[in-house]
């Protein structure tokens, strides 16, 4: 079912302070539901037309399973399109999207005290699971800040099948946090670059047991489960009600990844980086952690480009130039786009799992379809 909004004057943001609010405009047609309204991009007879390409591709199934997209600028809903019979209330399990929102509640912990700051060492609060496997004093040294750029020391690497520290071999055994701990600190081969000479002096690569296990060190730090931190501190004043989390086999939620959300509360989550941390009038995140959070840390590579504390720093390209960008990004190409210079967020929510190069087909449907929409 493909259901087609066009809100009126619906904040997802902190920029007008009115709750969304959806006007009926007509009924076309069975599995077809349209709202129209004023927009922030076009007076309201313009905006179907302005659309209309992006929504022809998405419901032919042009750009693979997508199942929502939603478009705010200049702090309004402008767009948002649903594929699937639960629309609006459905939640989205966007994987890896959970990591930036545990870079978000590494901040507030920082923020309240509970965590020193980044520099503080990892291991330390989980001291009752010592000793570890391959000992190694660096292993004691593992910041939270080298968990939240991907770089720490130890040898995990996700996109690699034969590091024993890729997540599907996490997944495995019962305790995630002693399998972190338990791995091997990596070596640097001469065709390797070493953290001392690479940009931002660390190596990146990309590890989800790092997350979750950085997710399980806020929880000890806070001292109540992650879950019911979130939700005093970040969910609820974003009206955020909503929410499953997955749980390690121990026990403790799942901060790499699999919380799943509805389409318009990831919304608000973009808003949140794009407002410097303030929701209507929360200030819910420090806007010096949002600022770090969109600093370059670590450097992937040419392709992807840099990564801050969990978010990557990738720009879309258009026409001869970019449009930087700052991503929230799961598997199958689930994503929630902040594009600072055009007050912009976007939302696509999708089911591409197994699909070849799924983010691929999320950044043609965006740099192609939706920024075409404000930069034409």
């Amino acid at each position: 079912m493909l259901h087609l909004f066009k809100p009126a004057l619906c904040n997802s943001g902190n920029r007008t302070g009115k709750e969304i609010a959806l006007k009926p405009f007509r009924l076309l047609a069975a599995a077809i539901i349209v709202f129209s309204g004023t927009s922030a991009l076009a007076q309201p007879n313009s905006e179907t037309d302005r659309f209309e390409p992006l929504d022809s591709v998405v419901a032919a199934g042009d750009f693979g399973n997508i199942t929502s997209v939603l478009i705010s600028h200049r702090g309004d809903l402008v767009h948002e399109i649903y594929l699937d019979a639960e629309g609006a209330d459905a939640l989205r399990n966007t994987r890896s999207v959970t990591k930036t929102i545990t870079a978000m509640l590494a901040g507030i912990a920082i923020d309240r005290g509970q965590v020193r700051d980044v520099a503080e060492p990892v291991m330390p609060f989980f001291a009752d699971k010592e000793p570890f496997a391959s000992a190694d004093p660096r292993k004691g040294q593992i910041s939270f800040e080298d968990f939240l750029t991907m770089s720490s020391l130890l040898e995990c690497d996700d996109e690699n099948q034969f590091s024993r520290g890729n997540e599907e071999r996490m997944y495995l055994v019962e305790d995630w946090v002693r399998f972190t701990f338990d791995l091997p600190v990596k070596g640097f081969p001469a065709w390797a670059t070493k953290p001392k000479d690479a940009p931002y002096g660390r190596a990146f690569s990309y590890c989800t047991a790092g997350v979750s296990t950085l997710g399980a060190a806020l929880e000890r730090a806070a001292g109540e489960p992650l879950e019911d931190f979130a939700d005093r501190y970040l969910f609820a004043p974003l009206g955020i009600e909503k929410k499953q989390w997955q749980f390690s086999p121990t026990g403790f939620p799942q901060g790499g990844g699999g919380l799943s959300l509805r389409s318009r509360d990831l919304l608000k989550l973009g808003e949140l980086l794009l407002n410097d941390g303030r929701y209507r009038s929360h200030q819910v995140l420090p806007p010096e952690w949002v600022k770090a959070m969109l600093t370059p840390h670590a450097y992937v590579d040419e392709q992807r480009g840099e990564y801050g504390y969990l978010v990557w720093l990738t720009p879309f390209r258009k026409g001869e130039g970019t449009v930087s960008a700052a991503q929230m990004a799961g598997t199958g190409g689930n994503k929630v786009v902040i594009f600072p210079s055009l007050d912009m967020v976007v939302v696509v929510t999708t089911e591409n799992f197994g699909v070849r190069n799924p983010h691929a087909i999320s950044d043609k449907l965006i740099s192609e379809y939706i920024l075409d929409s404000v930069l034409d």
